[in-house]
């Protein structure tokens, strides 16, 4: 019985868990701690994992859209008959189901732009559509979220559409980054070590971790199954530190290929026909397909109002000290003795697959004497000591120099960042001879790949199937990081080279603030994408006042142009719909409304064959069910006032409070003063970068207590579904304006000025408010401790929302008023 093989393992012959005696009691036997035990083959739960198979790929789709009637008879099935009808909802599936239509013209899809406030049933809205259309025709959709939380929630709610397990399995997947799942090698590796390792907490992390390997069905350290508490009580390296970390996966010469939970996720999803995934995983996908690679025809992102900052992040180059530190452990593998068995390299990924082929080993020799100008682990202590070592740790050390130089906060805690030009001399000479090194480690790589790809085409059907996939997978992995990352470091070098790029004082005059009129003027955009598509500047990033990184950074200044770039080819239908899609901004009308929702998800960009633009509202009485206080008496400032009112906030709504804080900083600083206080007046208080537990896991614990409070940032307010009395009040330190760095300096120049911080703090605050009422009887109060909210940004809220500017007392008895049953 490989529980009692484990637990008699984490045992350690009596010296170790203290549990393993009533693991056997449990099951009927009893626990000899004198009996030897062999610690490997105890926890070898892989052995155990079924194997993947291949099969033949599927059939190309057919095309036929979706009637009226099947969508509401899917979505009256998906409910129940005897459920509730919401015309809301009807409506909105409706309009989704316009992105299904047979696509008329090549490159030109269905784009349907869809608003659904809170309550209007988005998810089943349009999982309704999406299954008809994915079993009448044969295909997957793929269903694109931002957050874990809701990928969890459409996993529940795919329950409803495949009552049977079985079914379910079989038609529907989930798809993450690589970095989310168990890496079984990994696993072995810790099992071995556990084996041998004298501190028994090593064999107990290792016994659990593998025991849930075991139990699980997917094998996700980010999903639902996965305990996220056990981080905090194991250890970070213990639990998700054995995920396939990039770079590390060596495919097909693993032993544990077969039984891999990354390839059983992707062999799933190939066959389904509802397919959930995440924003990144779907822009990275669709960027590095071939051209002759199948790739979906119909997604729809939910959470759209993120899918700019998530192409901002899948679209960018950072020639920094961690990227080219993990590019060089990729290359040549650990090198300084830790783990010396895992992170093969190159050298003993490929040695085996050009075996007797003197050119290719020629050219992998190249390629790891090449390596050696990359950033070597401890690149850290070595910029600090003056003692850089080859020339990319010497050009990043000149950085460093340079950013230190010009920036302001040097003392703060804060990243720090400055302009690349004008270029230190210095700098732009080590510049260009890591120019000159990258473009010496390229030349190989290309090469490289080439004979690998050539190998596989003129294969006589002599090599094995496992062979083929690492060829493939090894060529493929040496064009995307010579073709895309390290030609985009080579650009950016070259640009320092070239110098700062002229200014065109005409070229931001087709550009009109966003909610004055049109935002772009007819060829506007092309005429700027041309002379400014990219903002380059150099940065120090800083976690508590400690350098993490440092490095030459590079975004689009319109991310959206490459997301659409990537999906059109294979694009038919093209689903963006979230409850904040528009800027309700006080000075435009609906029409005008929709730009920003227009420009955010990429549509200028796209050739549509038809684009459809629906809003349909929440069904809530946000009159009788909110308020919204606007503090005049609270220094935002003087951290001691904002604590004080977050103390008096949470105590009048008794608890079930969520406080959002723009700085960590200021989050701690809060925390520190007022912990205490709640909870000695029964009011639990958790928090975001101070409680040692994943934020999904905080939002759980925080749910389940109605006196409970939580302090977060960002990640909260975009992640937190807590429906019910667990969440009545909501309190922001200050204004969310956006943080004025030199990115964004350049899109607000873009896109708009003044009107697009405006519109971005306005969705922001849209976003936090739609967290309150989550269903017909829940009620709720958003405070703003900063005085300075502009009356142009009250359209975040609802219109119907009473809106008071008031002291914090007045507040504080308001709140007592508004929640008479919920005071300790």
């Amino acid at each position: 019985n490989r529980v009692l093989e484990i637990a008699e393992a984490m045992g350690m012959n009596g010296k170790g868990w203290g549990w393993t005696p009533f693991i056997f009691s449990a099951l009927g036997r009893r626990y000899d701690p004198a009996l030897p035990v062999n610690g490997k083959t105890a926890l070898g739960v892989w052995k155990d994992l079924p194997e993947w198979t291949e099969d033949a790929p599927p059939a190309p789709p057919s095309h036929f859209g979706v009637e009226t009637d099947e969508v509401q008879e899917r979505l009256g099935k998906l409910l129940g008959f005897e459920a509730e009808q919401r015309p809301a909802q009807q409506g909105y599936a409706q309009e989704i189901a316009r992105a299904f239509e047979p696509p008329r013209t090549a490159g030109a899809p269905h784009i349907v732009l869809a608003e659904a406030g809170t309550g209007t049933g988005k998810t089943l809205g349009y999982l309704a559509p999406a299954s008809v259309w994915a079993e009448k025709n044969k295909a997957a959709v793929w269903i694109s979220t931002y957050t874990k939380n809701l990928q969890r929630q459409i996993d529940q709610e795919l329950d409803k559409l495949y009552p049977d397990a079985r079914l379910k399995e079989v038609h529907t997947a989930t798809r993450k980054g690589r970095e989310n799942y168990l890496c079984l090698l990994n696993l072995e590796e810790t099992a071995a070590g556990a084996a041998l390792a004298k501190d028994p907490s090593t064999m107990i992390a290792a016994g659990i971790m593998a025991r849930w390997a075991a139990a699980c069905k997917d094998g996700d350290l980010s999903g639902a199954q996965f305990p996220g508490w056990l981080a905090g009580l194991l250890g970070w390296r213990h639990t998700l530190g054995l995920a396939n970390k990039r770079g590390e996966c060596i495919y097909a010469a693993c032993d544990h290929y077969r039984k891999c939970f990354i390839e059983h996720s992707v062999r799933r999803a190939q066959h389904a026909r509802i397919v959930v995934a995440n924003h990144a995983l779907v822009m990275v996908n669709a960027a590095l397909a071939r051209a002759d690679e199948d790739l979906p025809g119909h997604y729809i992102f939910d959470e759209g109002h993120h899918l700019f900052d998530a192409a901002d992040s899948a679209f960018s180059s950072h020639l920094s000290a961690r990227e080219t530190r993990d590019f060089r452990r990729w290359l040549l593998g650990m090198e300084d003795g830790r783990r010396a068995s895992r992170s093969r390299g190159l050298k003993r990924r490929a040695e085996d697959l050009i075996e007797g082929d003197a050119k290719a080993e020629e050219l992998l020799k190249a390629i790891l004497n090449a390596a050696e100008a990359l950033t070597m682990s401890g690149w850290s202590r070595r910029l600090r000591d003056g003692s850089p070592s080859g020339p990319c740790e010497q050009f990043l050390a000149l950085v460093y120099r340079q950013v230190f130089a010009r920036a302001d906060g040097r003392e703060g805690p804060y990243s720090l960042e400055t302009q690349s030009f004008p270029v230190d001399p210095d700098l732009l000479d080590k510049a260009r001879v890591l120019k000159g090194a990258l473009i010496k480690l390229q030349t190989p790589m290309r090469e490289l790949a080439g004979l690998l790809h050539k190998k596989l085409a003129e294969d006589e059907g002599m090599m094995s199937s496992d062979t083929r996939a690492r060829l493939e997978a090894l060529g493929g992995s040496l064009d995307r990081r010579a073709g895309l990352m390290l030609q985009g470091w080579i650009d950016m070098l070259g640009g320092l080279d070239k110098g700062p790029p002229p200014l065109h004082p005409d070229a931001h005059q087709g550009l009109e603030p966003i909610g004055t009129g049109p935002r772009i003027k007819p060829g506007a955009t092309k005429a700027f994408d041309e002379q400014n598509a990219f903002v380059d500047w150099m940065e120090i990033e800083r976690v508590d006042g400690r350098a993490v990184d440092v490095g030459l950074y590079r975004h689009f200044i319109d991310p959206m142009k490459p997301f659409a770039a990537s999906l059109q080819p294979a694009l038919k239908g093209m689903v963006v719909t979230s409850a904040t899609l528009r800027d309700n901004s006080a000075e435009s009308d609906s029409a005008q409304d929709w730009e920003s929702a227009k420009m955010r998800a990429g549509v200028p960009y796209f050739t549509p064959d038809t684009l459809q633009t629906s809003h349909f509202s929440s069904p809530f009485d946000y009159a009788a069910q909110t308020k919204v206080f606007i503090i005049n008496d609270v220094n935002k400032n003087d951290l001691a006032q904002v604590a004080g009112a977050y103390r008096a906030l949470f105590s009048a709504s008794g608890g079930g409070a969520l406080g959002l804080f723009t700085a960590i900083s200021r989050l701690r600083s809060v925390y520190e003063r007022i912990a205490a206080d709640l909870d000695a007046r029964g009011l639990p208080l958790y928090a975001q970068h101070i409680d040692e537990i994943d934020t999904g896991t905080l939002v759980d614990m925080f749910r389940e207590d109605v006196h409970a409070c939580l302090l977060g940032t960002d990640a909260i307010r975009d992640g937190v579904d807590v429906p019910g009395n667990s969440l009545r009040l909501i309190a922001f330190d200050r204004v969310p304006w956006p943080r004025p760095t030199i990115l964004h300096k350049a899109r607000r120049e873009a896109f708009g000025g003044r009107s697009y911080d405006e519109m971005l703090t306005r969705l922001k605050l849209k976003q936090a408010f739609g967290r309150l009422i989550r269903r017909s009887g829940d009620k709720g109060v958003f405070v703003m401790l900063d005085s300075g909210l502009p009356s142009r940004l009250h359209s975040a809220f609802p219109p119907e929302t009473e809106i008071v500017k008031t002291g914090l007392k007045e507040a504080v008895d308001a709140i007592q008023a508004f929640f008479p049953d919920s005071r300790l």
